[in-house]
């Protein structure tokens, strides 16, 4: 049978369990994502190239870590795998930012996003991921919607843009990360935020 998936339905409790093969093509079946955006101390983005062989989206440029939630387990606990798995990162605190919804015609999904702060070496899964590197939230926003990206992302990166102006840090505060559970000047926004807003 494969990979199984928790069922949820649109308040996210659950009401079953299929396959990975059924999720990645029903739409009618509401499964669990955890995602987490890894920043450097300069306020820089890591994203993850997929790999050729991914059955959604190869060879894109997508989200830090993303991964479906396991049977039974929650959405941090998927975020430290997850990270632990695509990126040998560990150990790192994570901060929760917000919950979404992703639907289309391939697949529907609920997703929690972390955020957590990290410079140390990075050891991805080739299997899953074919290159990382950081990116300037600038360099972002100039190749939205050239292709490179997932949907997904492009998501992502409006949703976290959205979040930065919602809770902005302090202008002489410097990057500050916390435990997870909240979010006092996370980040200097103004590294992350295309200066085109201000022209």
């Amino acid at each position: 049978m494969g990979e199984l998936f928790d069922i949820v339905d649109e308040h996210d409790r659950v009401i079953g369990q299929a396959p990975r093969s059924r999720c990645h093509g029903d739409p009618s079946l509401i499964h669990r994502v955890a995602h987490v955006l890894v920043f450097n101390s300069e306020g820089r983005l890591l994203l993850q190239k997929r790999s050729a062989g991914k059955d959604i989206q190869p060879g894109k440029w997508d989200t830090s870590v993303g991964g479906h939630l396991e049977p039974g387990e929650d959405y941090l606990t998927a975020a430290r795998r997850e990270m632990r798995e695509e990126l040998g990162i560990s150990g790192v605190p994570l901060t929760f930012l917000y919950r979404s919804k992703i639907r289309n015609a391939i697949e529907s999904e609920n997703v929690a996003t972390f955020m957590a702060r990290y410079d140390g070496p990075i050891d991805f899964a080739p299997e899953e991921i074919s290159e990382v590197r950081f990116w300037s939230g600038e360099e972002i926003d100039r190749h939205l919607g050239s292709g490179m990206f997932t949907p997904n992302f492009e998501e992502e990166w409006a949703m976290f843009r959205s979040w930065c102006r919602k809770y902005p840090a302090g202008p002489n505060s410097g990057p500050a990360f916390c435990a997870g559970d909240s979010f006092p000047d996370i980040v200097q926004t103004e590294d992350l935020l295309t200066k085109n807003e201000a022209d």
